[in-house]
């Protein structure tokens, strides 16, 4: 099974990053095959959420 997780961002620079680690580190190391893949939708925030979630 593939698992995708789609996350709408707005302004979510001190959040997000925690949000993918909790993702790679908890989440899918349990889905067996480990397919999986983390969607961060961004809309434009001018708080460098985009810059956060390049960095990961």
């Amino acid at each position: 099974m593939k698992v995708i997780v789609i996350i709408p961002t707005y302004n979510e620079k001190e959040n997000i990053g925690r949000m993918v680690d909790v993702l790679e580190g908890e989440i899918f190391p349990k889905i067996k095959n480990n397919q999986m893949e983390i969607l961060v939708v961004d809309d434009k925030s001018p708080d460098g959420t985009a810059d956060v979630v390049r960095e990961k």
